[in-house]
């Protein structure tokens, strides 16, 4: 079993110690005094289903918990703790198809999770045996690296913990834990950590990981970071930068940066929020709130008034100083995470859904473009917005695979706020981006690339002079260019693809899941992993030695979900955040 508070060990054990420990049943009479002090002083701690390891656990050199703040904040607003709101069910009624039609799809299903999970266990054997503690395994040369801003912290270590529960790998769950438990946030040769990506993969793996296995040590381990993380707050403004900077903070001397990708700090609302209701403290919730209260403040005085633009000048707080606005890289999670944290809240702070339909109404209206196509396909994109002061806003007609999760936030905010338009419109964005999957040779969609675009988003026709003088003809009709050709392993896709398919029911989106399952292996798989590639236009593809935690955490536990019960992982019971990891809602 875990063990929460455990100084009395650690004495005794190197800094970096990532042993188990294994409690014995007898002991001989000479060690009884021994025991009855450190059960005085520990208290009696219970043993809990599916344990099979007690852990070391290594506290933090630095106790970031008891860290004055330069700006002290007298009055914390409060967490919600009423009881929940009846919210509308998200996930589909499904029902069990005993017919033998039924136990045929069945066996489908069950080989093709089983064929993920194992692509799963070749990546984390390699990471295990090769790069174990480094935050990835390169899966070329065999290696493991440390990632820039990442403190080395092991973020494939931590990312990882909710898939391992989740596949029923046990065993690896509490070696990967035992390992977690001892990581030491003040042991790293960065001097500064990102903000965001700490939040969303470690704070966001060790919450996740807790959720699912009740076990203590791993919230321990969680507070201990969150409490790191939040001294980014302590700005004269209360608003995080996007680096936090260890000593600036020891030394009080942070301030909010006047050019921070808006999506890097404004994402730690799920994460925050569920720190608070798991430990009671008002602090971690009024941090997020207060960034909040500035969103639901500048809304409507932006220059694309219902939406906030890419970057954000947080130190002057002025968020209309930038005239570019896009659902895709810098902005997403911003997005995204209006709908998941009003869920996450029960529904107790209408302020999300304010936000949610503001910003998706301007979304529709400006962002939302149908491609050119053919065959006129009934599919839709989400594109980027420039505001010029003279002629106002102008669309490029621009897809990203990181904006593929956008159809999975339609569908959310519809089945949330009963909006049954925005579930239609979720369908339209996710099949758009599975017919980009299908419209490369690799049968995986670019980083990045442009479209031709209808006028409106009814059908238009297709213009072949067009698609032949201005595109890249060795391309799929309809696409101008791949200006981003690489696969870094995203799992935005098939994010919304088993959203889809948990919200609808429509077996259809497992189909399309394994196509695109069968078309990454294909193309990424190496003798020790899966590793990121050059462009999705060549078959005979070159892997640029990558493999992004996410790998683990997101693309492959989402692909594992959709050919699984829907009871697991039921999206009324968890909110997953950015990071995929699953955080319970309160009953």
């Amino acid at each position: 079993m875990f063990i929460e508070s455990v100084e009395w060990q650690i004495r005794q054990q190197p800094p970096h110690a990532m042993i188990a420990i294994f409690r014995r049943k007898t002991r001989i009479l000479a060690s009884l005094i021994v025991v009855l002090v450190l059960y005085l002083l520990l208290g009696l701690i219970p043993e809990r289903r599916d344990t099979l390891f007690g852990f070391t656990y290594v506290r933090t050199s630095y106790d970031w918990s008891k860290q004055p703040f330069r700006y002290p904040i007298s009055d914390y607003t409060p967490l919600p703790t009423s009881r929940p709101l009846p919210l509308p069910k998200v996930q589909y009624a499904f029902t069990t198809d005993t017919s033998s039609e039924g136990a045929a799809r069945e066996e489908v299903l069950g080989s093709r999770r089983a064929e993920v999970k194992d692509a799963f266990i070749k990546s984390w054997t390699s990471y295990k045996n090769v790069g174990f503690g480094y935050d990835e395994l390169m899966p070329v040369s065999g290696k493991g690296r440390d990632a820039p801003g990442f403190g080395g912290w092991g973020a494939t270590l931590v990312d990882s913990l909710s898939t391992l529960w989740i596949m029923d790998l046990k065993d690896d769950f509490y070696e990967a834990a035992a390992a977690a438990v001892t990581i030491d946030w003040a042991d790293t040769r960065d001097t500064s950590c990102n903000f965001f990506e700490t939040t969303i993969r470690h704070l966001g793996g060790l919450l996740g990981a807790y959720d699912l296995s009740l076990e203590t040590a791993l919230l321990e381990k969680a507070i201990e970071l969150g409490d790191m993380l939040y001294m980014a707050y302590d700005t004269p403004n209360h608003m995080p930068g996007f680096w936090l900077d260890f000593d600036d903070a020891k030394n009080g001397e942070q301030v909010a940066g006047n050019h921070e990708p808006s999506a890097s700090v404004t994402s730690s609302s799920l994460e925050f929020t569920r720190l608070a209701q798991l430990t009671g403290d008002d602090k971690y919730y009024d941090a997020i709130n207060r960034v909040t209260l500035v969103l639901d403040e500048w809304q409507n005085k932006t220059a694309l008034p219902g939406m906030w633009p890419t970057f954000f000048d947080f130190a002057q707080l002025q968020l209309n100083s930038d005239s570019s606005f896009t659902l895709g890289a810098l902005a997403d999670s911003l997005y995204e995470y209006l709908p998941k944290t009003f869920a996450l809240l029960g529904g107790l702070e209408p302020v999300y859904e304010k936000l949610y339909r503001g910003a998706m109404d301007v979304v529709i209206q400006n962002l939302l473009f149908r491609p050119k196509t053919p065959n006129q396909d009934d599919i839709l994109f989400s594109g980027n917005v420039y505001v010029s002061s003279d002629t106002g806003p102008h669309l490029t007609a621009e897809g990203q695979h990181l904006a593929c999760f956008v159809g999975g936030m339609f569908g959310l905010g519809g089945k949330l706020f009963n909006i049954p338009e925005h579930l239609e419109i979720g369908e339209k964005i996710t099949r758009g981006c599975v017919w980009a999957y299908d419209a490369m040779p690799t049968g995986i969609m670019p980083e990045i690339f442009n479209l031709f675009k209808c006028p409106t988003l009814d059908p238009c026709p297709w213009d072949e002079d067009e698609w032949q003088n201005e595109a890249n003809t060795h391309l799929t009709r309809g696409f101008k260019n791949a200006r981003d050709p690489r696969y870094l392993l995203r799992p935005e896709a098939v994010e919304s693809v088993f959203l889809m398919y948990r919200m609808t029911g429509n077996p259809e989106y497992q189909d399309m899941a394994w196509r695109m399952f069968q078309a990454i292996r294909n193309a990424t798989e190496t003798d020790l992993a899966f590793s990121s590639i050059q462009s999705v236009r060549d078959i005979d593809t070159v892997k640029t030695d990558s493999m992004e935690s996410f790998w683990l955490a997101e693309t492959l536990r989402y692909l594992y979900l959709i050919f699984s019960s829907p009871d697991l992982i039921n999206l009324d019971e968890y909110v997953l955040n950015t990071e995929a990891h699953p955080l319970k809602r309160p009953r």
